[in-house]
């Protein structure tokens, strides 16, 4: 972010020419103190909340619309995969001493943007000065018929499980962004270089499953923190175990191609920052979930199976042998 010279808005200022314009009806406007959200008739609310951090979870020199999108998609993940609609959400924006208005204006666009599509509008938050890197915080807030959230931990053995979309893209895109003449990432076309770092910079929370998965999942995550480490949480909730083959799980062609240049699986399956859904079902119920899945534009394909056993995950690769990882997930600590 580059200082422009010019004088800084008030917060007053800012609030008012930035953040008002995307105010939904319960933020009031941005005028008072806090929102006022009623709850649709015999609905619950779920709520979630995530932060990216310059330096942590982007870098500081991304598009500011695609640090926006990112901020709200990681939390709209969330509520996809426990089945909620989304009502809107609250901001906490600290700033770093480097923001100017330019860069304001376009992440308050990018923004704008991803509210706008996931139907999810501002109800308020605050904007603050930064000690040290820009941090975006967001609460989102979805609701879902009473009773119905799909819990992470409520798998059982025997159920089938399943992931959405594909798994990697983002990974593999964020180190052609850290490291761009990587070998592996030199050899790759243009498009599939594209959609890779697109999948960093973009990712697309899969709300339009959730109907789906409230119909027909018996548990449900998203996966923010890599395949096999989020999968690995999804079974100590439920104190269970799983096996996957990973040849079953899906990779795009983007993927492939960077997998057959050089780059390795493990970085695919650990790295992270997929926000696709990871889900159990009872295996009677699959047809009609992939089906759901289908109509609702998101295909989900079955990886695995959950096992009565206390015990990490096994992934099997094709002649059966188990895969070992030297990381399961990103960790924050």
């Amino acid at each position: 972010m580059a200082r422009s010279g010019l004088p800084r808005p008030t917060e007053d200022e800012l609030i008012a020419r930035y953040f008002a314009p995307l105010a939904g009806a319960g933020g009031l406007s941005l005028r008072d103190d806090a929102a006022l959200l009623t709850p649709s008739p015999g609905h619950d609310l779920v709520l979630t909340a995530d932060a990216v951090v310059a330096g942590v979870h982007y870098f500081p020199d991304d598009p500011p619309a695609s640090i926006a999108c990112k901020a709200l998609g990681v939390n709209l993940s969330d509520l996809a995969a426990k089945g909620a609609e989304p009502r809107g959400f609250l901001l906490t924006l600290a700033l770093s001493d480097e923001w100017d208005e330019a860069w304001l204006a376009e992440f308050c666009t990018g923004l704008s943007e991803a509210a706008a599509l996931a139907s999810c509008p501002l109800l308020g938050g605050d904007t603050v000065r930064a000690g040290g890197s820009t941090l975006v915080g967001i609460t989102a807030l979805g609701e879902v018929p009473a009773g119905t959230m799909v819990r992470r931990g409520a798998a059982q053995a025997g159920d089938r499980l399943l992931v959405s979309g594909s798994i990697g893209d983002s990974a593999l895109g964020l180190r052609l962004r850290a490291k761009p003449a990587a070998p592996w990432g030199e050899a790759l076309s243009f498009p599939a270089r594209a959609a890779l770092v697109d999948r960093y910079l973009h990712p697309q929370a899969r709300l339009a499953l959730a109907p789906a998965l409230r119909a027909h999942a018996r548990a449900a995550m998203d996966v923010s923190d890599g395949l096999v480490g989020d999968l690995a949480k999804m079974m100590r909730a439920a104190d269970l175990s799983a096996e996957v083959e990973i040849a079953r799980v899906p990779l795009s062609e983007a993927a492939r191609a960077a997998l057959a240049a050089g780059a390795a699986l493990e970085i695919a399956l650990t790295g992270g920052d997929d926000y696709e859904i990871l889900c159990a079902a009872d295996p009677a119920e699959v047809p009609a979930l992939q089906e759901a899945a289908r109509r609702a534009g998101v295909p989900l394909t079955e990886i695995g199976i959950v096992t009565d056993r206390s015990a990490p995950p096994v992934f099997r690769a094709a002649d059966g042998t188990a895969a070992g990882f030297r990381s399961g997930s990103f960790s924050h600590f």
